[in-house]
């Protein structure tokens, strides 16, 4: 890929967001990189811009000002009614082209996930997937002697070697900079119901070709996990719970508490619970009001998923596994005897009131 010139790479400016929505209701991913762009805007000194894709979705503009967008590009189209890859590539590489972000975010759901390789490589920029945090800085982050250092860039941090190491990636000889974002991982704005955004509509015109899919019909099926990003409060097992069975004390803890069952990846990958239970950098961000952490060692990978809960209380047998250093209350000792009792202590006190 031709890296652009300087003079080029000057013409792009502020932070585009793309406002996801799904039946004409914005999902909560688009409110969170809207937070992350307002933080990021301010150290440019630039603008937060939201791309609002679909059919008859003008009307949900306000709410994406609410949330920090200073201006909002609608694209509407029948053609845009739901979500297909050709059109929405089509839709968002023409704002790209036409209006020159110097920064795209997009949500590393199942559709940012297929929309961003596409849309970066018709703009013939890099992107960075799956990240879980971004900031303004220097690249190479350390002076080297010989090599050029960029100023003002994006540096994009992912988890890669399997979630081992956490690798930081930026694109200085392109634009846009462009990224997928975790869900579950960026702070929402505190929402301003008298902001208001610059409405822009634009349309670059759709002509269906080969590329368009045709879709029959659209079948939703009801999910019997509950989506423990959603949860508020989490009760999770790891390896030291010893056996799928074992996770019955913890379901008994969640159910006095009013909490819902979540994992390690050590569960997931022994068989034990599925992976829409997973907490950390290959699993779910989590920011629960209270987070148990039961016979979970606390290694970065996890910690890195579930450190921004609220109030962290950690049972473990080893008096030195690292989950103590994050923990808010820590309980040392064998969790077959300690999570029952725990249990039964909050339903006394729970009778009692």
């Amino acid at each position: 890929m031709a890296a652009m010139e300087k003079s080029l790479i000057e013409q792009y400016k502020d932070v585009y967001v793309f406002a996801q929505q799904v039946d004409n209701e914005i999902g909560s991913i688009a409110y969170e990189l809207l937070g992350e762009a307002r933080n990021l805007a301010n150290d440019l000194d630039e603008k937060v811009v939201a791309v609002l894709i679909g059919h008859n979705v003008k009307d949900l503009a306000q709410n994406l000002a609410v949330y920090g967008a200073d201006k909002v590009i609608v694209v509407d189209d029948p053609e845009l009614e739901v979500y297909r890859t050709e059109p929405y590539a089509h839709a968002l590489a023409s704002v790209i082209n036409e209006f020159k972000p110097e920064i795209m975010l997009v949500g590393a759901t199942a559709i940012g996930r297929d929309l961003g390789p596409r849309v970066s490589a018709r703009v013939a920029t890099g992107l960075t997937a799956d990240c879980t945090s971004l900031a303004i800085g220097d690249f190479p982050m350390q002076p080297i002697e010989g090599q050029e250092q960029y100023h003002r860039q994006l540096l994009m941090t992912r988890p890669a070697f399997g979630g081992n190491t956490i690798a930081t990636i930026a694109c200085p000889d392109n634009r846009p900079q462009m990224a997928t974002v975790r869900p579950g991982v960026m702070q929402k704005n505190a929402p301003n119901p008298d902001a208001v955004a610059e409405i822009i509509e634009y349309n670059p015109g759709f002509t269906p070709n080969h590329n368009y899919v045709e879709i029959l019909d659209i079948v939703k099926n009801v999910a019997d996990v509950v989506d423990i990003q959603d949860a508020k409060i989490l009760v999770s097992g790891g390896r030291g719970v010893g056996s799928p069975e074992n996770f019955k004390i913890l379901e008994e803890l969640a159910a006095v508490v009013g909490g819902t069952v979540s994992c390690s990846r050590a569960v997931v990958d022994a068989g034990w619970k599925p992976k829409d239970l997973q907490v950390g950098q290959t699993g779910k961000t989590v920011r629960p009001k209270v987070y148990f952490a039961i016979g979970i060692s606390g290694a970065i990978q996890h910690v890195a998923g579930m450190e921004e809960s609220d109030l962290i209380i950690a049972i473990n047998k080893d008096e030195d596994a690292p989950i103590f250093d994050v923990a808010d209350y820590g309980i040392v000792g064998d969790l077959n005897k300690v999570v029952p009792m725990l249990t039964e202590e909050i339903e006394k006190a729970l009778a009692a009131k």
